[in-house]
């Protein structure tokens, strides 16, 4: 397995510190693991049943990244608590 050294300002080094429990490699490899399934899910509109896996590990999804549409904002706000705003597919909801 190859390493990565980056340098970090020494406030940053200082609040890691504190957390020394904290696997930092995993954090750092889980970052970059969800920044390549956003960017193949933006690119391909899916993901792999591996990537899938992952992200219902994690609880996440491509997804959540992705900013609400206007026109659903815009829905919601008209809507009370006891309305509903149809949607058939996730891709209504986010650009």
């Amino acid at each position: 397995m190859s390493t990565l050294t980056i340098p970090i300002d020494d406030e940053l080094y200082d609040k890691v510190q504190v957390l020394s429990w904290v696997r930092w490699s995993k954090v750092v490899q889980d970052g970059i693991r969800k920044r390549r399934i956003l960017e193949t899910y933006l690119r391909e509109k899916s993901i792999s049943e591996n990537d899938a896996a992952f992200c219902e590990a994690i609880d996440w999804h491509p997804v959540d990244e992705l900013p609400i549409k206007q026109e659903i904002i815009d829905k919601l706000k008209k809507t009370n608590e006891r309305s509903v705003v149809a949607v058939k597919d996730v891709s209504d909801i986010f650009r």
